[in-house]
């Protein structure tokens, strides 16, 4: 079995999320946006909101039980430098939009060279003052 690295499954993982959210109907404005040391993995629209978009990759081995979500890794400190980084995305690039905190976790499969198993959208998952609303 080939050995991916975590930069390797977070790519592939990052790439399958802004394929979903494009056969979902949003439009993806930016990847992989620094301001410093934050960073925005997607920016996205579609008709009301400006989407900022948290992933949160994990390979799976073969049908294997995952005991905790990605969605898990998404800590108060990484909340607060995503809406540190989201609030410097808008006074750059200005929008009419309503901000929005989502988070996609993809499950790939390790075995079949990085396949996607599953993807999560979760919509308006934190909201600009960090707390969760999942």
């Amino acid at each position: 079995m080939k050995v991916y690295t975590s930069q390797q499954v977070g790519c592939r993982g990052e790439r399958v999320a802004a394929k979903f959210l494009k056969r979902a109907g949003y439009h993806i404005l930016a990847r992989n946006k620094h301001f410093g040391r934050n960073e925005l993995d997607l920016v996205a629209k579609d008709k009301q909101y400006i989407i900022f978009v948290e992933v949160k990759t994990r390979s799976l081995e073969g049908d294997k039980e995952v005991f905790w979500r990605p969605a898990d890794a998404v800590d108060t400190e990484k909340r607060k430098r995503t809406v540190t980084a989201a609030v410097n995305y808008l006074k750059k690039y200005k929008s009419p939009l309503c901000p929005r905190f989502d988070v996609v976790e993809v499950y790939l499969d390790r075995e079949k060279r990085l396949r996607t198993v599953r993807v999560n959208h979760i919509i308006d998952a934190f909201s600009s003052n960090g707390n969760i609303r999942r």
